[in-house]
């Protein structure tokens, strides 16, 4: 069985697919040529991470069968145009929860202490003590959990333990769930979203990208905040309006953390000129939240897991179009 790794990864991961009997052809930059590469190799089994997966790329693949991302998401691959040829596209559910609910908490904490800014200051030889001396602190804080998969749970586990009051919403939960995960049901409607957004001091999101979730986070989510909350994206760009982001940032007072973007390169080094990023208050990151060695390690394993049951059953886990 080939199997073709078109992203970066660990080598933890590549030794396992070859001890299940693999060939493995390894390929971290094939982003950019990915039809090309694909084309050239023609493997059963296609592994990338944030690298693109357009349908034109699969029209040169007569053996695929199998495409594993190895994240949590898989708005980087056509799934449509993967579906059409009869192949399976799964991910790696949960294995990266950990390291982006660290993160989350992380701009959080940025919003509320303005951590980056400070050390801007003191780098630039400036004591301005009394202009930072007004933290809120988390301690008491409602924080609105979107979306309580495995990132969001974690993220709830975190904000626990921090003190704060945390009220969760998803179109699926029940009351008896969020109870279980220490917080309060906000609801599962997209106007229970609104009347969440006017009750919380913070809003961290842990949604997919989906045709439903584009752009939820708009002007009337913005403007139902609270004047200087605090708004965390971590899961996609696409979820957030983020002219409207900008909006409530200049005109009332609110403090955002963001690792994702509307716009933002593919490559792991580009030009980036994005507009809500300059702005004063707003605490940004690379799309790093999944970037941490726990997390590509437990990812890499999963690969290899879902491949050797591949190999052995027949079957595909956490397939997203059986």
């Amino acid at each position: 069985m080939k199997v073709l790794v078109a992203d970066k990864f660990e080598q933890v991961g590549i030794d396992g697919l070859k001890a299940l009997g693999c060939e493995v052809i390894y390929d971290a930059a094939a982003g950019p040529k990915m039809g090309e590469v694909v084309g050239a190799v023609d493997p059963d089994i296609l592994v990338v991470r944030s690298s693109k997966v357009p349908g034109a790329a699969l029209e040169k693949a007569s053996r695929l069968k199998v495409i594993i991302r190895a994240g949590a998401g898989v708005d980087n691959i056509d799934v449509p145009a993967a579906t059409s040829r009869r192949i399976q596209v799964c991910n790696c559910q949960g294995m990266n929860a950990v390291a982006v609910a660290e993160l989350a908490m992380g701009l959080l904490i940025c919003c509320d202490r303005r951590i980056p800014d400070q050390c801007v200051e003191l780098k630039n030889g400036k004591w301005n003590k009394k202009a930072f001396a007004k933290g809120k602190g988390l301690k008491g804080m409602t924080l609105g959990v979107i979306g309580v998969g495995a990132i969001g749970q974690e993220v709830i586990k975190r904000a626990v333990a921090f003190g704060m009051d945390v009220v969760v919403w998803s179109r699926s939960i029940t009351a008896q769930h969020a109870q279980a995960l220490n917080a309060r049901l906000g609801g599962n409607t997209t106007p229970d979203l609104i009347e969440l957004a006017k009750t919380c001091d913070a809003i961290t999101v842990h949604l997919p990208a989906a045709p439903s979730t584009n752009k939820l986070f708009g002007k009337q989510f913005f403007d139902a905040m609270k004047p200087g909350a605090y708004f965390i994206n971590t899961s996609r760009g696409s979820l957030v309006d983020e002219a409207a982001l900008r909006e409530a940032v200049q005109n009332k007072g609110t403090r955002a953390g963001l690792d994702v973007y509307e716009n933002q390169p593919a490559e792991t080094e580009a030009p980036m000129d994005n507009a809500t990023a300059k702005l004063a208050g707003v605490y940004t990151t690379h799309h790093v939240g999944a970037s941490t060695d726990q997390a590509q390690l437990a990812v890499a394993q999963e690969v290899v897991r879902i491949v050797q049951v591949y190999k052995e059953k027949g079957k595909v886990d956490n397939s997203v179009n059986p």
